[in-house]
């Protein structure tokens, strides 16, 4: 049974207890050259002199008003990023009656021992003008009956499928836009967007799935035209853009850890109609570009339309391990940073890693949430990480709603690196995981190996999170990971009972540097993913990345290896938290007590519930929100990784999942589509 725990990328995180960080302040000193602007600014380069100059915010007509809407548009619902529906047709008391409505395979899979890729597939189906439309790995859009799974139309982008920037073929999703006053008879009045690896964005009418003819190059942009610098690959769209009113905002993914030189992190905003370039947005100083790349936006965004801003969840620049080539200020970098959505002008940015040398990606979308604090109403922002942290600022500002400090973190002495001698820590929601130690050696798998799990504890260098990366030992301890805490799903908000709900992971790994010499004469495997041996091509180290598991493929830590829990937003406590799903290998489950890892987020209903997949036991879910009690669950054939998506149909409820698997989990691929209800 031990070899059953084998996880070919165990990229979750494992679950101490929630502690919250030492409150000791930081030492008077220089800030450290990556701080992001806390004032509002006017360019992506520098704050301007006078701070009320920044872009003006619209006000909201409103506040802390649910979706009045039953459909699903985005990959999080709303553009808030909430993951809400305000349906309640389905209870705490009736969901145990839920039934399959219909299930479909799309075709579009490879399990990557043929002539293709594998696929990694995460979309959320998007449910809008009575079709609900599914983006696949292929590269094709699909537009279904909501209530049969009938295909209505079907768009092939003829996409090359090939692993250009990626190890897999990947997608999540599409994006829909309608015109606020649709004219009759007239094509392209609602769009689908795709976009494809080779950097290809395809709009084409929602009605029909005919292409778009009036949108860029009858209905395909090419977003490569605008990768000048270091253009090593393809800027590839792999996240659905994100849609603010006419605005067409677009981030893209690229080959992170390879290269110290890479395309620079840009965000471009797009006419909805036209696809003519309205504003771009650059993560990374004019003179410094070429040095360095990345600090990009690979996952969702979220946007306040009432205000007009749009929220970007920055990556960490490159190479991600040594940072010795770009010890200038980049202060975008890991950073969630609003944008006035008309003009791409800064209105603030908060960094949350200072010269990031750990691959700590902002890689959720933040999520906005009107709360009320100590009796005053806040419009707020909760940005998810990768370390464990929920930092919550106001959303028109950037300033703190709880107390940000910033803390002592340890340093290193790697040549050519320069260390940021402080980190913020958030003081409330606490940390989703106790980062100033590394967790316990699992008893079993030390036993089990005859001792190599304590062997490896001790041979790794770890003095708390921030440990920089090292060419001692067995290197590092990356705990967190790099793949996150929290994942690309996010966290889900009721807007009504003021409720967050995450699900976390918990993983360590380790992180070592090879100076160019011993990288290049070692023969560790190379990368394909979140692990292994990456060259870091034109830096002087090239890394290894490693799951902590020992001989047997056991896990080094103790579990759990995944949790779900609820907030109280009003005061920032926990309400409950519980281990998450099944760790699952060649068909054999682990007790539900140790947790799975986790990819995906949750969707919440005004009915009491929280739905969910995101585990490896290939299981979707519903939980009491209340008392995060399992109510229901049915299995799917691979772990679904995209967020669920719920909407109503001809005046009935659904819950629609997409089963498509990731590598990260297992080695397990789909291309099922469920859907459920209640009975007639």
């Amino acid at each position: 049974m031990i070899s059953l725990l084998r996880s070919t990328a165990v990229l979750a995180l494992l679950a101490a207890p929630a502690v919250a960080q030492d409150a000791a302040p930081a030492p008077e000193q220089e800030a450290p050259s990556d701080t992001a602007p806390q004032a509002p600014v006017t360019s992506e380069d520098a704050a301007p002199e006078d701070a009320a100059e920044a872009p003006a915010a619209r006000q909201p007509s409103d506040a802390r008003v649910p979706p009045a809407g039953t459909d699903w548009t985005s990959f999080h619902g709303q553009v808030s990023g909430a993951k809400y529906s305000p349906l309640d047709q389905i209870t705490p008391e009736n969901v145990s009656g839920l039934e399959l409505a219909w299930r479909m395979h799309t075709g579009d899979v490879s399990d990557g021992s043929g002539d293709l890729p594998a696929t990694v597939w995460s979309a959320t189906p998007i449910y809008a003008n009575d079709m609900l439309y599914i983006g696949t790995p292929f590269y094709r859009v699909l537009a279904l009956d909501p209530a049969t799974g009938e295909e209505i139309w079907s768009f092939d982008t003829q996409s090359t499928l090939k692993a250009l920037t990626q190890p897999a073929l990947k997608n999540r999703g599409v994006a829909y836009w309608e015109a606020e006053a649709p004219q009759e008879g007239e094509a392209c009045q609602k769009i689908v967007y795709l976009g494809t690896m080779d950097a290809r964005l395809f709009a084409v009418d929602a009605d029909t799935g005919a292409p778009c003819e009036g949108f860029a190059d009858g209905g395909v942009l090419d977003v490569n035209q605008w990768n000048t610098v270091n253009d090593r690959w393809p800027l590839s769209l792999l996240q659905p853009p994100t849609i603010v009113g006419d605005h067409v905002v677009i981030g893209w993914a690229g080959n992170d850890w390879d290269w110290a030189e890479a395309p620079p992190g840009s965000v471009f905003s797009v006419n909805a109609q036209t696809g003519e370039l309205e504003w771009t947005f650059d993560t990374i100083p004019a003179d410094i570009r070429a040095q360095t790349g990345t600090a990009n936006v690979w996952t969702a965004m979220s946007a306040d339309e009432e205000r007009g801003i749009v929220y970007l969840p920055v990556a960490s620049p490159s190479p991600n391990y040594w940072g010795g080539n770009r010890t200038e200020s980049i202060p975008y970098a890991t950073s969630t940073t609003a944008l006035d959505v008309e003009t791409g002008e800064v209105i603030w940015s908060r960094q949350w890693v200072h010269h990031d040398i750990w691959d700590y990606d902002i890689n959720s979308a933040p999520t906005l949430m009107d709360i009320t604090v100590d009796g005053e109403d806040i419009p707020a922002l909760m940005q998810a990480t990768k370390m464990g942290f929920l930092f919550v600022v106001n959303r028109e500002t950037g300033e703190d709603v709880w107390p940000i400090e910033e803390r002592p973190v340890p340093a290193g002495d790697v040549e050519g690196e320069v260390y940021s001698p402080t980190q913020p820590f958030p003081t409330v929601p606490a940390p989703l995981i106790d980062q100033s130690t590394l967790p316990p050696v699992w008893a079993l798998a030390d036993i089990a190996s005859l001792g190599a799990c304590s062997d490896l504890w001790d041979r790794m260098v770890y003095e708390g999170m921030y440990q920089p990366p090292t060419t001692e030992g067995a290197g590092a301890g990356a705990y967190p990971n790099s793949a996150g805490v929290v994942q690309w799903g996010g966290v889900g908000f009721d807007p009504e009972q003021q409720i967050a709900v995450v699900n976390l992971s918990h993983v360590v790994q380790h992180i070592k540097l090879w100076p160019r010499a011993e990288y290049e004469a070692q023969q560790g495997e190379a990368g394909t993913g979140e692990s292994g041996f990456h060259p870091q091509t034109g830096a002087p180290f090239g890394m290894s990345l490693q799951n902590a598991i020992n001989g047997l493929g056991m896990p080094c830590w103790e579990p759990p290896f995944g949790e779900l829990m609820a907030i109280d937003m009003t005061t920032g406590e926990t309400i409950w938290r519980e281990p998450f799903g099944m760790s699952q290998r060649y068909g054999f489950y682990m007790p539900e007590r140790w947790g799975s890892p986790t990819i995906g987020g949750p969707a919440l209903t005004a009915g009491g519930l929280i739905f969910i997949g995101a585990t490896m036991d290939g299981m979707v879910r519903a939980y009491d929100l209340a008392s995060g009690q399992e109510l229901w669950s049915d299995l799917t054939e691979a772990p679904s990784v995209s967020n669920p998506a719920i909407y109503e149909h001809e005046g009935r409820q659904y819950v629609a999942f997409i089963s498509g698997g990731n590598s990260i989990l297992k080695p397990s691929v789909g291309d099922m589509v469920s859907v459920y209800s209640l009975p007639d």
